[in-house]
């Protein structure tokens, strides 16, 4: 199958794209820097520079869509609440544009979105069908995922990755906490009883493979079957690391530095991934501790 992915470069795409041609997959990914993306992939990987010389997509069978702004790199400030909608947005509502400029439009588009659509929504158990909490994060993927659904039709099935914290080896979370956790300065953040729905790397590619692969459609949390707290994840980390994890940051501390961000590591999600295992998908990974093991050696 061809296949068009947005966001290649990015911690899920440069992971993704290997298995897909791993598994016989033709793959053109959409890059504002071709030049630098060529170092990072395989020959056999196509480049567009940007979506500006394109007008449909007829020939692709599926289009992936990953590209974003990071969204944790920086203070919310107003302009980049704004690059972080942008970013997401504007690729988005083209990409719908090409599938209805074309004649024989792919049969899946694959889009994203995350976890933070419910907002902070505490203790509550979260599943796809959760009433959201109205907050920033739940602005951007609502009109995120409103866009990307503008490319369903009976040619076209549309499905939404609510994805929550990847754990991954480069990058992601781990890119900014290891280094602090192995000096042994890491701990909890603010109270610590917030929940963190995370995944590993493998499941991940694995659910956006299965999407691919199966008659499905709407949206689906990328998250384990076990979101731990955030005390949980940072002892787990410590233990794996070998190195203690009690240097608690205080709230008030965190939201000195992040500002409104600080919603990212002082809220949560206690988010489940019910549509994916319903309909048949397997994770991987579901022990936090043998999960970050995996990752950090």
């Amino acid at each position: 199958m061809q296949i068009l992915i947005t966001g290649g470069t990015g911690l899920i795409g440069s992971h993704l794209i290997p298995r897909l041609l791993e598994l016989g997959h033709e793959v053109t990914v959409v890059t504002r820097t071709p030049d630098k993306a060529r170092a990072l992939f395989d020959p056999k990987v196509t480049l567009w520079k940007g979506l500006s010389e394109h007008n449909n997509l007829d020939g692709f069978g599926a289009v992936i869509n990953l590209a974003g702004e990071p969204i944790a790199d920086k203070r919310w400030t107003e302009s980049q609440k704004q690059r972080l909608c942008q970013s997401r947005w504007q690729i988005t509502e083209r990409l719908v544009e090409m599938f209805k400029a074309s004649q024989t439009p792919p049969a899946v588009f694959i889009s994203g979105s995350a976890a933070g659509y419910y907002g902070d929504l505490g203790e509550v158990v979260v599943n796809e069908d959760e009433p959201p909490h109205n907050e920033f994060t739940h602005k951007l993927c609502a009109r995120w995922e409103q866009i990307a659904c503008g490319a369903q039709s009976e040619q076209t099935r549309v499905c939404l990755l609510r994805t929550g914290v990847v754990l991954a080896p480069k990058g992601g979370i781990l890119g900014k906490l290891l280094p602090i956790f192995r000096l042994g300065l890491g701990g909890p953040m603010g109270d610590g009883r917030q929940y963190l729905a995370w995944i590993h790397i493998d499941d991940m590619v694995n659910g956006i493979l299965w999407l691919l692969d199966n008659d499905l459609r709407g949206p689906f949390n990328m998250v384990s079957p076990y979101p731990v707290r955030n005390e949980q994840f940072s002892h787990a980390l410590g233990h794996v690391l070998k190195r203690p994890a009690f240097m608690r940051a205080p709230a008030t501390a965190v939201r000195l530095m992040m500002g409104e961000s600080s919603v990212l590591v002082l809220g949560g999600q206690r988010a489940l991934p019910k549509r994916l295992e319903e309909s048949g998908f397997g994770f991987r990974w579901y022990d936090l501790e043998e999960a970050l093991g995996d990752v950090v050696r």
